[in-house]
């Protein structure tokens, strides 16, 4: 993938794109906002949210020890996946000894994250998607540009197109005749994934939360695909991030109030599944849960940036980023698009990449993301430090290794300007006359900045200098006679 600005550059060439998310983001912000309103205690929800992750990341060793404990006395198995190369053998491992060579998947980033799908490819393991918006971008060969919504890039008639010529690769041809209409386009998704629900042995997911004091894991969706791959097969693996602990069930509960209205804008999600081990004559006989590390402990270790970890999935902070609704999630590179990803993906990876050193600067700084996000994560705040680390470079933690990252050169023009302001602001008298200078040329100087500068004055308009500057009004209105000046004989100001 190229770096965030020229991705996007293309991105914002392509109409369609832009008025697919133009039309969803919008429809979807609006809908959350309405049933956020609904809560009287929705800030308050919202501070718990927080102090119950900050709280679970300070003592995370703790409460993954104990959920370790809980589900093997529940009967499941527990395996720690340092990286996704560990998480993608374990679980092609544990296929493998199955004899089974397809497996149906639950929505799970995780599993995107360390791309999963393509090492069981590699291991002639067939996996299937049984999410719709997953369905649609595995049979257009396409990659995720959104957390809730997947496909949220296509139109109905793109996906009634992908269907009519795809479905019949994997089995089952889409009807004939197939319109556009969304109760068409399910019922050829659900007649595509019935057969393969039925038929499948192993099950792959991934959990919204992980319940350390009962070892509980919990998915929420809205489609009930989740449900018939979490009981159906005969063996459930799931591979879950590990900062998706939470302490007990009573922290469980602010959650399940808070995402489903921040995802999906429902009061509480349709099918919210919960399964703790195994039982006798009812679900999966064997469940192996995959801890996967994968740069989370180094983030861990980064006191500003670790407030990415409490993010839960929602996706708010999308639907109301102006860079996101314009650019789309393809041009994040990652995964995890949008204001989270442009924070937690260069953590997770490093920022040694292009594309993970351009990635904090795909903001505005408006901060609409953390005004919505239900976990309070102060996204600009982390952008401005990931700035910082990708500007200073240095060495830091990755994975277990050390990585150099070289200081980021910048453009010439920038580094001209700058050092020319240093020497400015280092020589006090020379900063007042440069001053004084600005303000008495100050008709002449141009609205827009020529060379380099042009794409930065196109959309806006420089500052007008003052007639006088700051230090010289302050001395002729503030101090002549009579009036409350300084008295210790240096100039007002410096």
């Amino acid at each position: 993938m190229p770096a965030f600005p020229r991705a996007a550059r293309d991105a914002v060439r392509d109409p369609t794109l832009r008025a697919n998310l133009r039309h969803a983001t919008r429809t979807i912000r609006d809908r959350r906002a309405k049933a956020v309103a609904e809560l009287d205690d929705w800030d308050r929800l919202r501070e718990a949210g927080k102090q119950i992750k900050d709280h679970t990341l300070r003592h995370l060793g703790h409460y993954l020890e104990q959920l370790e404990a809980a589900v093997t006395a529940a009967g499941g198995t527990v395996h720690w996946a340092a990286d996704a190369d560990e998480a993608n053998q374990i679980v092609t491992g544990l296929v493998r000894a199955t004899g089974e060579r397809e497996v149906v998947k639950v929505k799970s980033m995780a599993t995107q994250e360390i791309g999963l799908n393509e090492a069981l490819e590699a291991a002639g393991i067939r996996a299937y998607e049984t999410d719709l918006a997953e369905l649609i971008v595995q049979l257009g060969d396409d990659r995720p540009s959104h957390i809730l919504v997947p496909a949220i890039h296509r139109n109905r008639a793109e996906i009634r197109d992908i269907f009519r010529s795809r479905m019949a690769r994997w089995g089952r041809p889409a009807p004939e005749n197939l319109t556009d209409t969304p109760a068409e386009l399910a019922e050829a998704a659900r007649l595509h994934l019935r057969e393969k629900f039925l038929r499948a042995k192993v099950g792959i997911s991934g959990a919204n939360f992980m319940v350390a004091e009962t070892g509980t894991l919990v998915v929420v969706e809205s489609e009930g695909n989740g449900r018939m791959c979490l009981t159906l097969p005969e063996t459930l693996i799931s591979v879950v991030g590990i900062e998706k602990t939470v302490p007990t069930w009573r922290d469980l509960e602010v959650f399940l109030q808070t995402l489903p209205r921040s995802s999906t804008a429902e009061r509480m999600n349709p099918y919210t599944s919960t399964w703790t081990g195994t039982a006798d004559g009812d679900g999966p006989r064997a469940f192996h849960l995959v801890l996967l590390d994968n740069g989370r402990t180094d983030t861990l270790a980064d006191e500003v940036g670790r407030q990415a970890l409490r993010c839960i999935r929602c996706s708010a902070c999308l639907n109301v980023c102006p860079v996101y609704e314009r650019a789309g999630g393809h041009a994040y590179g990652s995964v995890y698009p949008g204001p989270i990803g442009a924070v937690l993906s260069p953590q997770l990876r490093g920022t040694a990449s292009a594309i993970d050193a351009s990635l904090p600067y795909a903001s505005s700084l408006c901060g609409a993301c953390y005004e919505v996000c239900p976990v309070a994560i102060d996204i600009p705040e982390v952008l401005v430090h990931l700035r910082e680390r990708v500007v200073q470079g240095g060495e830091f933690t990755r994975h277990g290794a050390k990585v150099t990252l070289k200081p980021a050169g910048g453009h010439a023009a920038e580094r001209a300007a700058m050092r020319a302001a240093g020497l400015v602001f280092a020589h006090p008298g020379l900063l007042r006359a440069g001053q004084r200078l600005a303000a008495r040329t100050r008709r002449a100087h141009p609205r827009t900045l020529p060379g380099p500068g042009r794409a930065w004055s196109a959309t806006r308009d420089l500052p007008a200098v003052p007639a006088e500057p700051f230090r010289d009004w302050w001395r002729r209105t503030q101090e002549g006679p009579g009036r409350p000046g300084r008295t210790d004989g240096r100039e007002a100001g410096a």
